[in-house]
């Protein structure tokens, strides 16, 4: 494959990681939250283990053990992520969900207490500032939507960090798969216990279960680590650093969303900060962080 095709795919998956929190809230409009999670994941994982069949039979139990612990924390990604869209515009929840990118070294400094590199120190605080504009109030008061997709972007970063310790000892594309399996029924069992689980009931319903089990979640995976075996990490930065800005012209196009000039202002120091922290003060990770940032996308 030609390195234009594959960014051009890479491209088209950023799209539709983007549209992801439209349709998200598009689907909340039938469905509960729990519920909404697990027919997307429980789609996703249905197509993904039919394509991958022959992978699977191979799984062993410290993989399914790796699954089952990545699937809890994706459930607790999209958790924030639904819960936070009732309160909150498609387009903060991009922006603030993209800050995975700035948690991941800032948790690896904590935790494993490496050393962090002037470029992320510098895009953290380009994010905070960016942060503080886009979701503080006049009375410097921020919305519960804005705070859970914040933490949202938390669990995140644990979730890449703990994959970095399965793909040592386990399959990476079986562990993908299987998390994707665990969050669904995860998602499941909450939905029966604080909902009463049921299949879209209108056409805007299924149209966002469709699209987010289908294109956001399945293709995404299958599609993004093709890609980008033929073009290089900084263009593969450059590409998904575009998923918020694709999550606020999704909002505005389809929702009418609009921020004002502070949320605008914010929205771009945000990105300047993501696109610092990422492509300059890669060569300071830990090495495979970065690609494993790359491959969580798939979950989406």
């Amino acid at each position: 494959m030609k390195p234009l095709k594959a960014e051009l795919m890479l491209f088209v998956v950023t799209m539709f990681w983007g549209s992801s929190y439209m349709f998200m809230k598009m689907g909340l409009g039938s469905l509960g939250e729990f519920n909404l999670i697990a027919l997307r994941f429980g789609l996703a994982f249905i197509l993904a283990a039919i394509l991958f069949h022959k992978r699977l039979r191979t799984v062993n139990a410290r993989t399914l053990k790796y699954g089952a612990l990545l699937g809890f924390l994706l459930l607790g990604v999209f958790t924030c992520i639904t819960f936070g869209l009732k309160t909150t515009t498609t387009s903060n929840a991009g922006f603030l969900v993209a800050l995975t990118v700035i948690f991941v070294p800032m948790i690896d400094v904590l935790v494993f207490r490496k050393k962090v590199s002037p470029p992320q120190i510098f895009g953290a605080v380009l994010a905070i500032a960016g942060i503080g504009l886009l979701t503080l109030n006049s009375s410097l008061h921020m919305q519960p939507g804005d705070i859970l997709c914040i933490l949202s972007a938390v669990f995140y970063a644990v979730q890449i960090l703990i994959t970095g310790q399965a793909v040592k000892t386990c399959d990476t594309l079986s562990i993908g798969i299987l998390q994707l399996g665990f969050a669904g029924g995860f998602a499941l069992v909450l939905s029966f216990l604080f909902e009463t689980p049921s299949l879209p009931s209108s056409l805007p319903g299924w149209i966002a279960i469709l699209a987010l089990g289908l294109f956001c979640s399945a293709c995404g995976f299958i599609l993004q680590p093709v890609a980008q075996k033929y073009t290089t990490p900084a263009r593969t930065g450059l590409i998904f650093s575009m998923e918020p800005v694709f999550a606020a012209l999704f909002g505005f196009w389809f929702a009418g969303e609009q921020l004002s000039m502070q949320g605008y202002t914010g929205a771009a120091l945000v990105l300047l900060g993501i696109v610092a922290s990422e492509l300059l003060g890669r060569a300071h990770w830990v090495p495979g962080t970065f690609k494993l940032f790359k491959k969580r996308r798939a979950n989406l």
